[in-house]
């Protein structure tokens, strides 16, 4: 039996794509093998369409106290997908573990030293692990949307998966949670230390909205609406709320902050010592 050769540069060298896609494999062996991760992606599924349904049910015991311009801006896909404000802190924590566990463990040294290439190894491990944040929220929006429209339905007021913005909206909620899963990758390279890294992103998707609460209403309008959580929670969306983002620019915007925070992870994965 004969094996083909790796492919290698005009020196006999790896390629650099052989390496990414080594390195590739090698991340998502390291996932697959800790049962932390697919516990926490279980609960990632657990409280989107946990929570989505209860939310679900209070809309649906407190409609008939809504006045004529709630019922108008009702928008029954978002409340189902509800569930993924929780669902981002499981994913969001798990992030900063794809990179804090190596080093409170020591196995970074091991990682750098088999891959030279810092920043291939980070590109690998955001790759890897938006993949299969992707594929997760693929099926926690799905679930969330049909048990919320379940719900619904008893009032006669579920959305269609076809109906203009749904399809969007729900899958919005999954490209929403591989942008938090980014962020929290970013996060943990630039901060090294679970703690720390795991404070600094409660504090960007959850402290920073609840203390603009306490600032005036023009301020929490205007500025608001472009911290992450609440510029990406804009793409799951299909009534148009004049306070939010569009949903593709809220989408960018999200991006935007994981963008910057690899990038600064980067640059400091490369100055600093493993």
């Amino acid at each position: 039996m004969t094996t083909l050769p790796l492919p290698t540069t005009a020196i006999g060298r790896p390629t650099r794509l052989h390496v990414f896609v080594a390195n590739l494999r090698a991340e998502w062996t390291k996932l697959r093998s800790v049962r932390s991760t697919v516990w926490t992606l279980l609960a990632t599924v657990g409280l989107a369409v946990g929570f989505g349904a209860l939310i679900a049910t209070s809309q649906m015991s407190s409609w008939d106290t809504l006045d004529a311009g709630e019922r108008l801006r009702f928008d029954p896909t978002s409340f189902s997908l509800s569930g993924l404000f929780l669902a981002q802190l499981a994913v969001g924590v798990l992030g900063v573990l794809v990179i804090t566990s190596e080093y409170a463990t020591g196995q970074i040294r091991a990682t750098l030293s088999a891959t030279p290439q810092r920043l291939v190894v980070l590109a690998a491990k955001a790759a890897t692990f938006a993949a299969v944040v992707l594929v997760t929220g693929l099926v926690a929006s799905f679930a969330a949307f049909w048990t919320g429209q379940v719900i619904f339905a008893s009032n006669g007021l579920d959305a269609s998966i076809g109906d203009p913005g749904v399809l969007r909206a729900v899958v919005g909620g999954a490209l929403y949670l591989a942008g938090v899963g980014l962020l929290g990758v970013g996060v943990g390279a630039i901060v090294r230390r679970t703690a720390g890294a795991v404070a600094a992103l409660v504090a960007l998707l959850f402290i920073l909205p609840l203390v603009m609460g306490f600032l005036p209403s023009s301020f929490q309008e205007a500025v608001g609406k472009y911290f992450p959580a609440q510029a990406g929670m804009a793409i799951f969306n299909v009534v148009a709320d004049p306070r939010a983002l569009s949903p593709w620019v809220g989408f960018g915007v999200l991006l935007a902050y994981g963008a910057v925070s690899l990038a600064v992870g980067a640059f400091l994965l490369v100055r600093r010592d493993a």
